[in-house]
C-alpha cells in the first residue's frame, strides 16, 4: 500500500497536519522551546511540584488531543496547541525518569531512541509510509502523535545530555542542532536525501534545538543563559506562537490537500 491508496483501517478524514512551509519550523521551534520553559515555570515559579506538574498537564494533553482526533481536518488552534501541550509532557516524562527515578541521561536518550524507532517501524509495516502529508485516519493520526511525543521526550534528553552532561553549554549546543538542522536541509535540497527522512530527521533536531533555545534564555547568567526567566521567555514564545497562528487560521496558507 501506498499513499496513493485508500487507507484500509481508520476514519477517512481530510489531512490532519498542516503543509510543512517556514511558519511550521518557526512554531515547531518556539512551541519546543516553550515545552522546555514552560516545564520549569510550572515546577518551579508556581511550586506545583514536579508530580503534579506532570499529572496536570497530562490530563490537560489527553482533553487537548480528544479535540485534535476528533476533528475532521486539520484546525491551526487545536493543532498547535496538542503540539505545545506535547512538548510540555515530553519533557516532564523525561525529567521524571532522571529527577525522580534516577535514571541516566545516557540511558533514557537510549530507551526514547529505541521506542521511537520502534513507533516509526510499527507505522511503516501498518501504513507503508511515514508521510505526514498522508494523515488523513485516525489510525494514521495516532501513530503520528505517538512519534511526536517520543521525539520530544528524546529531543529532551538528547538536548540535556549535551548541554549538561557533556558540559557543552546551552548556546554552544543549540547552534551545534542549528548546524545538523543545516546540513540535513543541504542534503535533501542539494543531494536529493528522501524527502520523509530529511521531515523527520529536521523534526527530531528541532527539539534539542528548541530546549537548548530554551534553557539559554530563560537560566541564570551564573549558569550560563541571559537571565529572562522561565515566565518571560515562555511569554514571549507563546505571544509569537498565538499571533502565527491567528495569521494562519485567516490566511490558510499552511492548509495541506489530501494526495489522492
Amino acid at each position: 500500500m501506498n499513499d496513493t491508496k485508500s487507507p484500509s483501517i481508520g476514519r477517512q478524514m481530510l489531512n490532519k497536519v498542516p503543509e510543512v512551509i517556514i511558519y511550521f519550523w518557526i512554531i515547531k521551534i518556539m512551541a519546543t522551546t516553550v515545552g522546555e520553559t514552560a516545564a520549569d515555570f510550572l515546577i518551579g515559579n508556581l511550586k506545583l511540584g514536579l508530580t503534579n506538574t506532570t499529572l496536570i498537564m497530562s490530563v490537560l494533553l489527553i482533553i487537548t488531543l480528544f479535540f485534535q482526533l476528533k476533528a475532521s481536518k486539520y484546525v491551526p488552534r487545536i493543532y498547535w496547541f496538542t503540539v505545545v501541550m506535547i512538548s510540555v509532557v515530553g519533557t516532564l516524562i523525561t525529567d521524571n525518569l532522571v529527577d525522580n527515578l534516577g535514571v541516566s541521561l545516557v540511558t533514557t536518550t537510549i530507551i526514547f531512541t529505541v521506542a521511537m524507532l520502534a513507533t516509526f517501524a510499527a507505522w511503516y509495516a501498518s501504513e507503508k509510509t511515514l508521510s505526514i502529508h498522508s494523515i488523513y485516519t485516525s489510525k494514521r493520526e495516532a501513530f503520528y502523535w505517538l512519534a511526536i511525543l517520543f521525539t520530544f521526550a528524546l529531543g529532551t534528553a538528547a538536548g540535556d545530555l549535551i548541554a549538561e552532561g557533556l558540559n557543552m553549554g546551552y548556546w554552544k549546543s543549540a547552534l551545534m542542532f542549528a548546524a545538523l538542522i543545516g546540513v540535513v536541509t543541504i542534503a535533501h535540497y542539494g543531494f536529493k536525501l528522501n524527502t520523509v527522512l530529511s521531515f523527520w530527521i529536521a523534526y527530531i533536531l528541532t527539539r534539542p534545538l528548541g530546549a537548548s533555545l530554551g534553557d539559554y534564555l530563560s537560566q541564570p547568567r551564573d549558569k550560563g543563559g541571559l537571565g529572562l526567566g522561565t515566565t518571560g521567555t515562555s511569554l514571549i514564545f507563546l505571544v509569537i506562537i498565538l499571533g502565527l497562528v491567528v495569521y494562519l487560521t485567516k490566511t490558510k496558507r499552511d492548509e495541506s490537500k489530501v494526495v489522492e
